[in-house]
């Protein structure tokens, strides 16, 4: 049996050299403060004791060093329930203690509908998040559970990413659940790992720097070409030559800031 996986370049360009630099962003900048800046994972800080320790295995930290953390940026405490005409409905088990309004939670948080969910009696909901990730070369990100972190309670199901090219499609990321076990809530609290981002680069042994950008309009122009595409056409990857034809050569613009005593 034979195995092979094919990376491809943008075309016309050579395989760069040096770290790749990942740009984040928020297309949404109202109420930006509560959403935290993606996080190195790391563990090697966790024992500095012993020079044997896990944590300090190269192998350990070259993994770890390509995986970013997102938190979540508000209390969820969640029950699957069912209004009296049996549609699939959420209740804040917070109640009058949530610290987050229920008409903006429900802005945030939806069930989606009962016919599109992936297995029969395991429902689907989706917390929209204001995150983008974008590359001026090409820069495949997967979106994962956060799987080094260890949850005292786990969650009621399991969360599902995707994985796309950032360089030519960036679009606001989606933390999409699974609820396996109904009868159990689904609680995440402020400030707990939601997900994981990876990236995948060429060479493969290439780092990743990940830091904020500026929104320039050239950015903002390029997301409203590709923005809601999906709700068009089903197969939003065969839109990718089209939007790279159409791509500004560089998007990527660190953001500069300067802080005053």
């Amino acid at each position: 049996m034979r195995l092979s996986v094919n990376f491809e370049n943008t075309q016309g360009t050579d395989p760069g050299k040096g770290p790749v630099q990942v740009g984040w962003f928020l297309n949404q900048r109202k109420a930006g403060i509560i959403y935290f800046p993606p996080e190195r994972v790391r563990s090697a800080d966790m024992n500095k004791t012993h020079a044997k320790s896990a944590s300090r295995c190269p192998a350990v930290i070259n993994m770890e060093s390509r995986y970013f953390m997102v938190r979540c940026p508000f209390d969820l405490n969640l029950a699957f329930v069912r209004d009296k005409d049996g549609k699939p409905a959420l209740r804040n088990l917070n109640g009058d203690m949530s610290g987050i309004r229920a008409n903006k939670l429900r802005e945030k948080l939806h069930i989606t509908a009962e016919h599109e969910w992936r297995y029969p009696g395991v429902p689907t909901i989706q917390l929209e998040l204001p995150y983008v990730f974008i590359a001026d070369e090409p820069v495949y990100m997967s979106q994962v559970a956060p799987f080094l972190h260890y949850a005292k309670v786990p969650l009621p199901g399991t969360i599902f990413g995707g994985r796309f090219p950032i360089n030519v499609w960036p679009r606001p990321l989606m933390w999409a659940f699974e609820w396996a076990d109904t009868d159990k809530p689904l609680k995440i609290n402020r400030g707990d790992p939601l997900f994981y981002c990876t990236f995948e680069v060429a060479p493969a042994d290439r780092s990743v720097v990940v830091s904020e950008v500026e929104v320039t309009e050239e950015l903002t122009d390029y997301m409203d070409l590709i923005s809601g595409a999906v709700n068009y056409v089903n197969q939003t990857f065969s839109l990718f030559e089209a939007a790279e034809a159409r791509r500004p050569a560089k998007l990527v613009q660190p953001v500069k800031r300067t802080r005053t005593d």
